[in-house]
């Protein structure tokens, strides 16, 4: 059980007790009473009756009528019984007390209870008959009436500050309960976009990878016009399947390009651009300019496989006769330019076509923060353009 609920549990009985009092204490007063004093059976009947009326009214007036009303006829009851016998006082009597700070107001309780000590007082020390014992009894009726205060006083701050904890407790458990909901909703989204994330990942790599090393085997076993192009076309086709093979497993377990694995940036791209150059027939040129530094292994992968999937659009789109490559570390960024002098393109239509080699490596590129262009016009070749934060490589500085 939480605090809250042990707390409202312990106020429902103390609520419960309080509500059971004035007739646990009547019934008290009026056993002792039957008991103790020697009365005539017609007193004794009065006297119960009289009780008997007290009780009634406690229960059918407290709450439902004015509390100055219910205070008032209630300490005339107490003040009737008193009268008959003290065990009356001594236990009903508390009911007043009880009952003036419960259903008075303000000032008026001090009131209650000064006037429940009034008619109290006297039926313990006796009716004052000289000036000295009506100062006595006065005494006597501001002291209870103090002390009845001042512990009332002190119930009300302790019910008070119980109230406020409680209603602290529920705001935190209530903050709890929506930040356990947004807590799963939040599991829900992020588990949503990783699965988006490594679908995304995934196609970029299929599309940059794989499905250029088919295209170009592909292109090879169509180039082969007579059997003495065999051996070298299917030399170079056999090469792009087995680097084909290697990606797809790197793919898998999202390993980076094994260009990077066993040379740096600019000599990773010199030999992607080698290959190219060779495998399509094309003169290319590649350049590093700036003070070369390791970065981080992600952005070093998307400028390469930017590299490779622009070089490939221009072999299969441009027609080109000459590109050229540069990567330029400048400051806090680095930047890659492909350039090609093919046929060039509309780069709008394209983007509207949904190409998703322009898309993959757009999206390559900012999700690390960095900028994505490409100008190209038909008849006027393209470049294309990617910029990233020189972000270092753990263990090294920019």
């Amino acid at each position: 059980m939480t605090d809250a609920g042990r707390l409202d549990r312990w106020e429902r009985r103390l609520e419960a007790q309080v509500r059971l009092a004035p007739y646990v204490l009547l019934v008290i007063a009026a056993v002792l009473y039957w008991s103790a004093e020697d009365a005539a059976p017609g007193d004794r009947a009065a006297v119960l009756g009289l009780a008997a009326a007290a009780a009634a009214w406690v229960r059918f007036a407290a709450g439902r009528l004015p509390g100055r009303v219910y205070i008032a006829v209630l300490v005339g009851f107490i003040a009737a019984l008193g009268a008959c016998a003290i065990w009356f006082t001594a236990f009903f009597g508390f009911t007043g007390y009880l009952h003036s700070w419960r259903f008075l107001k303000g000032h008026q309780r001090f009131a209650g209870v000064a006037l429940t000590a009034a008619v109290s007082v006297p039926a313990y020390l006796g009716l004052p008959g000289t000036a000295a014992e009506l100062l006595v009894c006065l005494l006597f009726t501001a002291a209870i009436t103090a002390l009845v205060g001042l512990f009332s006083f002190v119930g009300d701050v302790t019910a008070e500050r119980s109230a406020e904890r409680k209603r602290t407790v529920d705001r935190l458990e209530a903050a709890l309960a929506e930040n356990a909901g947004l807590h799963a909703q939040l599991l829900v989204q992020a588990r949503e976009a990783g699965i988006m994330d490594e679908r995304q990942r995934i196609a970029a790599e299929i599309h940059d990878t794989l499905a250029q090393g088919f295209t170009g085997i592909i292109a090879q076993l169509e180039a082969v016009k007579r059997p003495a192009d065999w051996e070298e076309r299917s030399g170079k086709a056999m090469r792009l399947a087995r680097e084909g093979l290697a990606e797809a497993r790197r793919t898998v377990h999202a390993v980076v390009p094994a260009q990077l694995e066993a040379a740096a940036l600019p000599d990773a791209l010199e030999a992607v651009v080698q290959a190219w150059s060779e495998l399509h027939g094309v003169p290319a040129e590649c350049a590093a300019t700036g003070t070369v530094r390791p970065l981080h292994p992600e952005v070093e992968a998307a400028l390469l496989r930017v590299a490779q999937e622009a070089l490939a659009n221009a072999a299969k789109y441009s027609d080109a006769s000459r590109a050229a490559v540069t990567l330029s570390y400048i400051d806090e960024v680095v930047a890659l330019d492909v350039l090609d002098d093919g046929a060039g393109f509309d780069p709008a239509r394209v983007a509207e076509a949904g190409g998703f080699g322009l898309t993959s490596m757009r999206r390559r590129v900012e999700r690390l923060g960095g900028e994505f262009v490409i100008e190209s016009a038909p008849g006027e070749g393209t470049a294309v353009s990617a910029t990233l934060p020189a972000t270092a490589r753990e263990g090294t500085t920019a």
